[in-house]
C-alpha cells in the first residue's frame, strides 16, 4: 500500500504498524507542533456487511473520547473524523512499542517494574471507570512504553493505556456501545465471555491476567481453540505465577490470584483495593532487595495517605510524584538552615525532624507534616527563618520552589489551599498554648 503523504490536516511521515482493520502512521501536526499517531481505517471495513456495523460502533466510541481522558497513563485522543471517503483517529505518540514483547520466559521485565506499570494501570483504569469508562481490551497490546529500551532491564516504568474503541461508556451513551463480540479471548473475564452485564471488575480480571502473563511468560490458559480458552476461564483455575518463576513472593501470587477470582463478589471489588495490595507488596523483603530507589507506585500511595494532599486528584498527585525528590536521611543530617535562601519546601514521611534557632529547640517535626514553605510563600522574603536537623533516620520528599511554579494551574492551587490549612492550623496551636498560660 502506497503510503499517503497527507491524512486530513496531518502530514505522514512513516508507518507504524498495521492491523486487521486499520493501519498506524507517525503523522505531524503542524499547528500543535507536535507528533502524532494517526490510525486509518481501511474503508471495506466499515463497509463489511457482516461486521461493518460493529467496526463502525467501535469507531464512534473511540472517536467519542477525544479530548475526554485527560491522565498521565492514558493515551490522548487528540481528533476524530469518521467520513464515507476517509476514517481516522489521531492520538498522542507513544515511542515505547507495547508490552507484547515481555510476555515470553525469555524477556520477563525485572518483578519491581512490572508491578510499577501493573499499579499504574490500576489508577489510569479507575481514572476512566470515574470518567464513567470501562475499556474490556486490556492486554499487553494496548499498554504502551512512553520511552523504548533495547532490552528487559532497562526498560522504564511509565506506561500509557490505548485502544478504548471497545469501551463500555455509561449513561446515555451505554445501549450504542456495549456491544458483544468485543476483545481478546484469553484476557476476557468469565463474566465477559458468558455475554453478561459487566462493570469495571472486567477490567480488574483482565488486567490480573495480563500481569499474570507478565510475571510468568505464559497465559494462565492454554488452548488451541476459543471454545477451550472459554471453558477453561470459566471452570478452571490456573497455577500461580511462581509455578513458572520460583523468585517471585507470594504476595504477587495471592495479588494475581484474587483479580482473576471468577466470581466477582471475590474478586477485587474497586481499583483502589487492587492498587493498596500492589503498593504493599513492595514491603516485601524479596522485592525490596532489589529496588534502587523508590518505586512510583509507593511515592503514590504515601502521599495519598497525607491528609495535606486529600483534595488533590490522582492526575495532579501523578504530577507531585514526577517533580519531587525523596531522600532517606541519617539522623543529624541538617535539612534547612536558618538563614539560608529557601528555595524548596518538604514533607517528613517517616521519622523526627527537630526545629531550633540559635541552638534552641522550637519544637518537633512529625510524620505527615508540612515544612519550609513560609520561604517559598512569603513575598520579597525567600530566607529559612529555622534550622530543621533529622533527630531520627527520616524519610523526606522536597519540592522545589521551581517545580512548583511550573506546575498545572489545578496542582499548583491545590498547594496553596494545602499552606493556607497548614497555617492556620498552626495559628489554631499558638491561640491554644496562649489562653493555656
Amino acid at each position: 500500500m502506497v503510503m499517503p503523504e497527507r491524512i486530513g490536516k496531518y502530514e505522514i511521515r512513516s508507518r507504524l504498524g498495521e492491523g486487521a482493520t486499520s493501519i498506524v502512521y507517525l503523522g505531524y501536526d503542524s499547528f500543535a507542533k507536535r507528533e502524532v499517531a494517526v490510525k486509518a481505517i481501511f474503508p471495506e471495513v466499515l463497509r463489511d456487511k457482516e461486521r461493518g456495523k460493529l467496526y463502525r460502533n467501535l469507531l464512534m466510541t473511540e472517536a467519542s473520547l477525544a479530548g475526554k481522558l485527560n491522565h498521565p497513563h492514558i493515551v490522548q485522543i487528540f481528533d476524530a473524523v469518521l467520513a464515507e471517503d476517509q476514517s481516522y483517529i489521531v492520538m498522542e505518540y507513544v515511542k515505547g512499542g507495547t508490552l507484547e514483547p515481555f510476555c515470553s520466559p525469555s524477556t520477563l521485565l525485572p518483578v519491581d517494574r512490572l508491578v510499577e506499570m501493573v499499579f499504574k494501570c490500576t489508577r489510569a483504569l479507575e481514572y476512566a471507570f470515574r470518567a464513567g469508562i470501562t475499556h474490556r481490551d486490556i492486554k499487553p497490546a494496548n499498554i504502551l512504553l512512553v520511552n523504548p529500551a533495547d532490552s528487559p532491564d532497562h526498560v522504564g516504568g511509565d506506561i500509557k493505556i490505548s485502544d478504548f474503541g471497545a469501551a463500555m461508556l455509561s449513561g446515555n451513551e451505554q445501549t450504542r456501545t456495549q456491544v458483544s463480540g468485543v476483545g481478546s479471548p484469553a484476557y476476557m473475564s468469565p463474566q465477559q465471555v458468558r455475554d453478561m452485564p459487566l462493570n469495571h471488575q472486567t477490567d480488574i480480571y483482565s488486567l490480573g491476567v495480563v500481569m499474570y502473563q507478565l510475571l510468568s511468560g505464559r497465559l494462565p490458559f492454554q488452548s488451541t481453540s476459543n471454545y477451550g480458552m472459554i471453558y477453561q476461564i470459566c471452570n478452571t483455575d490456573p497455577p500461580p505465577p511462581s509455578t513458572f518463576r520460583t523468585d517471585l513472593p507470594a504476595s504477587l501470587d495471592s495479588v494475581v490470584a484474587r483479580a482473576m477470582q471468577k466470581e466477582t463478589e471475590a474478586r477485587y471489588q474497586s481499583w483502589e483495593e487492587f492498587s493498596h495490595d500492589l503498593a504493599q507488596s513492595f514491603r516485601n523483603k524479596q522485592l525490596s532487595a532489589q529496588r534502587q530507589a523508590f518505586p512510583d507506585s509507593e511515592k503514590f500511595e504515601s502521599l495519598r495517605c497525607l491528609p495535606f494532599f486529600g483534595e488533590f486528584s490522582d492526575v495532579d498527585l501523578w504530577e507531585v510524584v514526577r517533580f519531587s525528590r525523596w531522600d532517606q536521611v541519617a539522623a543529624g543530617t541538617r535539612i534547612m538552615r536558618d538563614g539560608e535562601r529557601g528555595d524548596f519546601f518538604a514533607f517528613l514521611l517517616e521519622g523526627e525532624l527537630v526545629v531550633s534557632k540559635s541552638n534552641h529547640a522550637l519544637g518537633l517535626l512529625a510524620s505527615g507534616e508540612c515544612f519550609g514553605e513560609m520561604a517559598i510563600i512569603r513575598r520579597g522574603e525567600h530566607t529559612r527563618g529555622a534550622d530543621v536537623v533529622a533527630q531520627t533516620a527520616a524519610r523526606v520528599v522536597t519540592i522545589s520552589a521551581q517545580a512548583l511554579q511550573h506546575a498545572s494551574d489545578a496542582c499548583r492551587m491545590h498547594f496553596y489551599q494545602g499552606f493556607l490549612d497548614v497555617i492556620a492550623g498552626r495559628l489554631a496551636d499558638a491561640n491554644q498554648r496562649l489562653a493555656s498560660l
